[in-house]
C-alpha cells in the first residue's frame, strides 16, 4: 500500500513563485501548509536526470533531507512531435541565458521563439503536435516516495498570447480549445493542465477513501 501523506507541512520543491502557487492552490483542501525549498533557504540540486521521474526524485529527495519533512516535486516539460519530442526533459534548459551583470535566469521568449524557429525552418505544413507532460514526486526523510503523472495534449500557436501562466504557456494551445494556456483564468487551465492530470492521480491515491 502507497504511504500517504498525513496533514501538516509540506515542503514544495521549487524556487519558482508561479509553480508554488499553483501547486499551493490544486493541495490546499487537503489541509497541508505548503511551504517552498525557496523560502526554507534550501539549495537547488542539479537535475543531471536525462526523465521527468529521475529530475523530480532528485529535487524531493533534495528537499525532504534536508528539512526532515515530506517533499513534494515536479518535472515538467513541452514535447514536440515534429522536434522529435524535444525539449522534454530539457525544456527548461533551452530557457537558460548567458551570465548577465552576475545573475543567472531564464528567458521563456527566446525558449518559445527556439521552438517556433525550428519548426518554421522545417516548413509551413509542418505539424504543430506537441504536448506537456508532468512527473510528481512525493519523497519521505526516510527515503519512501511515490510517483504520479500526467499529461495535456495540444498544438503551439505563434506569437505568443496571454499574460497569466508561465514558462511556455503563452504558445500552448490545449486539445478543443482556442485560447493558450497563458489566456485562461488559473482556475480553468487548474481544471485541463498536465499538472492537474497528475494532481488528480495523487490526490485520488494519497487522500483518497
Amino acid at each position: 500500500m502507497t504511504r500517504r501523506l498525513g496533514s501538516g507541512k509540506l515542503v514544495i520543491a521549487t524556487h519558482n513563485a508561479g509553480k508554488l502557487k499553483e501547486i499551493g492552490a490544486l493541495l490546499q483542501p487537503y489541509g497541508l501548509d505548503c511551504i517552498s525549498a525557496g523560502a526554507l533557504g534550501l539549495p537547488e540540486p542539479a537535475e543531471t536526470g536525462t526523465t521527468f521521474v529521475e529530475n523530480a526524485l532528485i529535487k524531493a529527495r533534495a528537499a525532504a533531507e534536508a528539512s526532515g519533512l515530506p517533499a513534494l516535486a515536479d518535472d515538467s516539460g513541452l514535447s514536440v512531435a515534429a522536434l522529435g519530442g524535444r525539449p522534454g526533459v530539457y525544456t527548461a534548459d533551452w530557457a537558460e541565458r548567458q551570465w548577465f551583470e552576475g545573475e543567472p535566469g531564464r528567458d521563456w521568449f527566446m525558449a518559445m521563439g527556439k521552438v517556433e524557429g525550428m519548426l518554421a525552418a522545417m516548413g509551413l505544413e509542418t505539424p504543430r503536435d506537441c504536448f506537456f507532460s508532468c512527473t510528481l514526486a512525493i519523497a519521505w526523510p526516510d527515503g519512501e516516495y511515490a510517483i504520479y503523472e500526467g499529461r495535456a495534449e495540444g498544438t503551439l500557436t505563434w506569437p505568443p498570447r496571454g499574460t497569466m501562466g508561465f514558462g511556455y504557456d503563452p504558445v500552448f494551445v490545449p486539445r478543443g480549445m482556442e485560447r493558450t494556456f497563458a489566456e485562461l483564468d488559473p482556475a480553468e487551465k487548474h481544471r485541463i493542465s498536465h499538472r492537474a492530470d497528475a494532481f488528480a492521480r495523487l490526490v485520488a491515491e494519497q487522500f483518497g477513501s
